[in-house]
């Protein structure tokens, strides 16, 4: 399968230009890069940026100008891989990912055929790799959970799912205005940690006209995404 990486800066991130930020020595960007490479699953990978900035980078098969939004960069993105039947997209600030998660996700994501897949990772197995990173979790009735960076997606539901995509967006690191769009239901089910993930798989599905599977992945690197200062020291503090 090919894969789009999201490397698109608007200047106003804690860390702009994140792909090209330095981690011991490296360009973060390039730890996804080789994390794609050395799994052995992904043939072509596009990346959505700065083109000028981004040329230095080794190892892109395609190219393309940034848009004005994540949603902008998705639909451009993944024009050159409109006809596949499925695209691995991903940020470029998970510099901790590696080829097992890369593997782990697409296979359990090929087990399920859905328009989408998204990984979630327990609470305490984050705890357990990373114990100093800072993420957002979610109680739910199978346990707490932090959400990854990377989807699987059949590109032909983009079209009909940027406005509902924009709003998931904007609230995928608060679990209560998802929740709010989610419905009432489930937000009641989601305060009392009592909502399940297929109850979250039928909702998305319904919302979006599509067939939704969350994967439950075994390595919190596919999440530990880097947005502030700190995360920079912690990523270098893991990467060998």
């Amino acid at each position: 399968m090919n894969a789009l990486i999201l490397a698109g800066s608007t200047g106003d991130e804690k860390l702009p230009e994140k792909a090209l930020i330095k981690i011991k020595g490296r360009y973060m960007i390039s730890y996804v890069i080789d994390a794609l490479r050395s799994s052995g699953k992904v043939e072509k990978i596009a990346v959505i940026g700065d083109r000028e900035k981004l040329k230095c980078i080794d190892g892109i098969d395609i190219l393309i100008d940034q848009g004005n939004s994540i949603i902008e960069n998705v639909v451009k993105g993944i024009e050159p891989f409109k006809n596949d039947r499925r695209v691995l997209i991903l940020t470029c600030d998970i510099p901790m990912l590696t080829k097992e998660a890369v593997i782990d996700f697409i296979e359990q994501s090929e087990s399920l055929d859905a328009d989408l897949c998204y990984p979630i990772v327990k609470r305490e197995d984050n705890e357990r790799k990373f114990p100093d990173a800072k993420r957002t979790y979610a109680k739910i009735k199978e346990g707490t959970f932090t959400g990854g960076n990377i989807f699987y997606l059949n590109p032909q539901i983009i079209d009909a799912c940027i406005e509902a995509a924009k709003q998931f967006i904007a609230f995928r690191k608060k679990p209560w205005k998802l929740g709010q769009l989610l419905g009432f239901k489930i937000l009641i089910l989601f305060a009392f940690g009592r909502v399940t993930i297929s109850q979250l798989e039928s909702k998305v599905s319904e919302l979006f006209n599509i067939k939704a599977k969350a994967v439950i992945s075994k390595y919190p690197e596919i999440g530990n995404d880097v947005d502030k200062d700190e995360d920079v020291e912690m990523a270098s503090k893991y990467i060998a």
